[in-house]
């Protein structure tokens, strides 16, 4: 199998429009982490994407006879433009379907190409369905975004430049991990010419379609993804790509939203980009890798995959990038109801700098505090803190590590309503289209009240929604069935202690 990919690997018609991609010292991580740190750039492609390797040599090696009816491709990001830009190039129509969520930038992008759009559904999987009966009707070759053995190929060109720009000893490299194209491709050309390079895979914890597949030993859809690493929000790993990731990747490693975030940070300090969440996955993989292992004194490559991000999201990265490097605690805290409570409350915390502070009268004799704290000594240092101020007496829940504290509560913190009954808290993930939230009216009908709502767009597909919705007990099977039948991604959090000590009736 090697033998045949790193054929069609060196014989790959990607320079016609890729270029070679500089591998560049990340010199503060490499300081930070006691390794050498390197940075393969492939957000500088012309379409800030990789995406454009596979999708050039997939084209350009389909028959003339073939390409008179143009391409057809399902994307909503960085394949999209990667077929766009390789038709115009080899003077091909090209129709790009997408999700009706999917962000202006990211549509005007693929028509600034010259492709035909087309919006479909609400999801990746809509748009494909879609494409995929259009192909057979029109007789339009279906680009597919990672399971093609030509476009695998063109994406493990990135692994013969690594090599040839990095002659000395690789530990290991990290790719990001969607489909799977990226590391079936980099995998076959690296194992091909030097087995003794580590391939290690990287995935968000919220979309590990890969890692259970191999854990599993075969392949499965998730049930549901997390959509903020929206170039690599895959539910089943490509047939192709999971039959040489099987044979030739060595580890996957899966990672948060906060320290992707932390991720994109460390990538803008080191060399002033800003890259996509799925374009900070293998530097995440990286911090991740050295802290299990404790490995010093190697070289290690990470993929930067991408830099096509909405402006608008960089405001929620930014907030998140400080707790995934563990440099901030979110507490919450009861301190009593009285003069100089506050100051009180400051002296225990020390000379730590407050970050955020959100105080709500709760009774005569109590009040609740949202507090951020500034930490120096990561995990330990919150432990220590927590431990501290449980010893002085106060109250304490550790939010660092909630979601429901860090998207929703930490800016509504003082909305508790005296006499609510029955009332149940969920989070969901709304399309981001006109009539998504009419569609979720719809399906309440008069059944059940809405008593709490808050929305925070992030610029992304899909937005985060909270919702409190009072369901007598009698009712709540009846409740839980029109959610499920609605399709909306939800979560219960009912019972979570910052809802509980914010927001809810005790």
């Amino acid at each position: 199998m090697l033998k045949r990919y790193i054929k069609l690997i060196r014989e790959s018609r990607v320079y016609d429009v890729a270029t070679v991609t500089p591998l560049v010292e990340a010199a503060r991580l490499s300081r930070r982490f006691d390794n050498v740190i390197w940075m393969k750039r492939e957000d500088l492609q012309p379409v800030h994407s990789f995406k454009l390797r596979g999708a050039y040599n997939r084209i350009s090696a389909l028959p003339p006879g073939e390409l008179k009816h143009g391409v057809i491709a399902a994307s909503a990001g960085n394949h999209a433009q990667g077929v766009a830009l390789a038709a115009r190039k080899l003077g091909v129509k090209a129709l790009i379907v997408m999700p009706q969520t999917t962000p202006s930038i990211k549509v005007e992008a693929v028509r600034d190409y010259g492709a035909t759009i087309k919006l479909v559904g609400d999801t990746y999987d809509d748009a494909y369905a879609w494409a995929a009966a259009r192909s057979a009707e029109k007789g339009m070759p279906l680009i597919h975004p990672y399971d093609d053995p030509l476009t695998i190929a063109g994406q493990g060109t990135i692994g013969l430049e690594i090599l040839e720009q990095h002659p000395a000893d690789i530990h290991a490299i990290f790719i990001p991990v969607g489909g799977g194209g990226l590391l079936a491709g980099i995998a076959a050309a690296v194992k091909a010419t030097c087995p003794a390079v580590k391939i290690i895979g990287v995935e968000p914890d919220e979309a590990p379609c890969m890692t259970e597949a191999l854990k599993r030993g075969r392949r499965i859809t998730l049930k549901q993804v997390g959509i903020f690493a929206d170039g690599v929000a895959v539910r089943q790993a490509g047939k192709e790509t999971y039959r040489i990731a099987r044979e030739h990747v060595d580890e996957m490693l899966t990672v948060t939203t906060d320290e992707i975030c932390a991720a994109m940070k460390d990538i803008f300090d080191d060399c002033r980009s800003v890259v996509e969440p799925a374009g900070a996955l293998a530097i995440a993989g990286i911090k991740k890798y050295v802290e299990q292992t404790g490995v010093q004194g190697k070289s290690l490559v990470a993929i930067n995959s991408g830099s096509n991000i909405n402006f608008d999201r960089l405001r929620h990265v930014s907030e998140r990038a400080e707790i995934g490097e563990q440099r901030e605690a979110l507490l919450a805290v009861t301190i009593p109801e009285q003069p100089g409570s506050f100051r009180k409350f400051c002296q225990a915390i020390g000379r730590r700098g407050i970050t955020e502070f959100n105080y709500r009268y709760a009774s005569e004799d109590k009040a609740h505090v949202f507090a951020g704290i500034r930490l120096q000594g990561g995990e330990s240092e919150r432990a220590e803190l927590v431990e501290q101020l449980r010893s002085d007496g106060y109250p304490v829940e550790d939010m660092t590590d909630s979601e429901l504290a860090k998207l929703h509560i930490r800016h509504m913190v003082g909305g508790r309503v005296p006499g609510l009954q029955d009332e149940l808290l969920y989070r969901f993930q709304f399309p981001e289209r006109p009539g998504a939230l009419l569609a979720f009216l719809s399906s309440m009908g008069k059944r059940w009240n809405i008593s709490l709502f808050h929305y925070r767009n992030h610029g992304a597909d899909y937005g985060r929604v909270l919702v409190g919705i009072q369901v007598p007990r009698k009712s709540r099977k009846a409740f839980r069935a029109s959610l499920d039948k609605l399709g909306y991604v939800y979560q219960e959090e009912t019972d979570c202690p910052a809802y509980q000590l914010f927001l809810g009736n005790s």
